[in-house]
Parts: C-alpha cells; sequence; structure tokens
C-alpha cells in the first residue's frame, strides 16, 4: 500500500506526517472512518478540489478503506507547534472556545467531540493537532460558508456557521499554537453522547 500511494506523498508526507505546505493536513493517526468519509467525499464531488477528486474519481470503496486504514495505522512523530500568528489575547478566546465552548450561542466545546487531547475520536471524528493555522481557518470558513460538508446531520456546519471570521481566526491560533500532547491516538468509539448529533458518527 505504501507504493500505491506514493502520489499522496508530495501533498501530505511520508506516511501521512505532513508537509511544509500548510493547507494540505497530517492524515497519519486520524481515525479510519472520517479518512474514509473524506476520501469518497472527494471521489464523489461532494468535497471539492480538483488534484484529489481526479485522483480518486474510479477508486472503489474497498480500496479506499483500505487507503484509509493505511494512514490511520501510520504512527509517525508530529512536528512541534507553529509559532503564534495572533496576540496572546486572541488565542485565549480561541482556548476559551476550544475548551469551554460557549452555551448561551449553543457553540459546544471542540474538546466535547474532539476528546480532552483534541486527537480526534473513532470513528468519524478527527484529530485537531498538528494543523497549521491556514488550513483549519479554511476549513472553518468552509463549513461556515456551505462549501464543505459532511453526512448529515452536518454538526460542523453547524456549529461553524455560529462563529463569527474573528472567532474562527482566535480557534485557528489557539489549535495550531496548542502543544502536542504525549497520547496522540483518537478515543475509541463508545456511546458517550456528543453535543449534537454528527452524522459521521452514526455510520
Amino acid at each position: 500500500m505504501e507504493e500505491r500511494l506514493r502520489a499522496c506523498v508530495s501533498c501530505h508526507g511520508e506516511h501521512g506526517k505532513g508537509t511544509n505546505n500548510v493547507y494540505f493536513p497530517r492524515l497519519a493517526g486520524k481515525p479510519a472512518g472520517y479518512l474514509y468519509h473524506q476520501l469518497t467525499a472527494f471521489r464523489d464531488g461532494r468535497r471539492k478540489y480538483a488534484p484529489m477528486n481526479f485522483l480518486l474519481a474510479y477508486l472503489p470503496d474497498e480500496y479506499l478503506k483500505k487507503m484509509a486504514q493505511y494512514y490511520a495505522d501510520a504512527q509517525v512523530p508530529y512536528d512541534n507547534p507553529a509559532s503564534p500568528v495572533l496576540s496572546e489575547e486572541v488565542r485565549q478566546r480561541g482556548k476559551s472556545i476550544v475548551m469551554q465552548g460557549d452555551p448561551g450561542r449553543k457553540i459546544p466545546a471542540c474538546v466535547a467531540c474532539h476528546g480532552p487531547n483534541l486527537s480526534g475520536r473513532e470513528p468519524g471524528i478527527p484529530g485537531l493537532i498538528g494543523l497549521r493555522f491556514d488550513y483549519i481557518s479554511a476549513q472553518l470558513g468552509a463549513w461556515r460558508y456551505g462549501t464543505r460538508t459532511a453526512l448529515e446531520p452536518d454538526c460542523m456546519q453547524l456549529i461553524a456557521a455560529r462563529l463569527t471570521e474573528a472567532e474562527v481566526a482566535a480557534v485557528a491560533g489557539w489549535l495550531s499554537s496548542m502543544p502536542v500532547p504525549a497520547d496522540t491516538r483518537p478515543l475509541k468509539a463508545s456511546s458517550e453522547r456528543l453535543p449534537l448529533a454528527c452524522g459521521s458518527q452514526q455510520h
């Protein structure tokens, strides 16, 4: 499988560990279910990025599942977090949303779904550690404006739509600069009730 995924290395790095390009995410260690949903979304045109749409256009489900499992099983070190790009005040606002949410506006804490270490939750919630500011900001923006969608009910679209642009920047600033935890493995699937119904956890 490693040789078959050679085309992925230039953007996502060896074993999916990431590269210096801020818009291409790390894949290594993310839940296989999440990665599979993203691969099928690109293949079927629900998530749009021409190179990915082209590369995956004719690949069957079983092959995409094997690709997803390969990257989910990859255990490679994380790079050091990026230097803060925003003021400490703004990053602390981001930390507050990440850790506590904003109950008055029905914005759950990121840790409620992505886990206390923000390392994700099987089968379908990705880790947020090791991602760059620009990537996080771009993806939250895409959900806010409906250009990125997930399986219904699309909980991330609902949450992102409640964030202001300034809050998106604050959250991205905190997440991109937070220390990498000692345990980066996603939480195992459980019957724990999440703040919102999430399609990625129901399939």
